[in-house]
């Protein structure tokens, strides 16, 4: 998803996140399941990291 921001308790909020789920033998991976706006709670991130091709299509940087 797209960096919107963070808050006080450092949760992150994404917009146009996807999820990817990891394939198993019973399932293999698809399509991904389209979420939207999603938060993930402060607590839960251990690193962020940028795509290098992500930049050159932002606009303003």
């Amino acid at each position: 998803g797209l960096f919107l921001c963070t808050d006080r308790d450092c949760n992150v909020i994404l917009g146009s996140a996807q999820e990817f789920l990891k394939s198993t033998d019973l399932f293999s991976q698809g399509e991904p399941r389209v979420l939207g706006l999603a938060m993930i709670p402060g607590h839960h991130v251990v690193s962020i990291e940028v795509e290098a091709d992500s930049l050159a299509g932002s606009q303003g940087f």
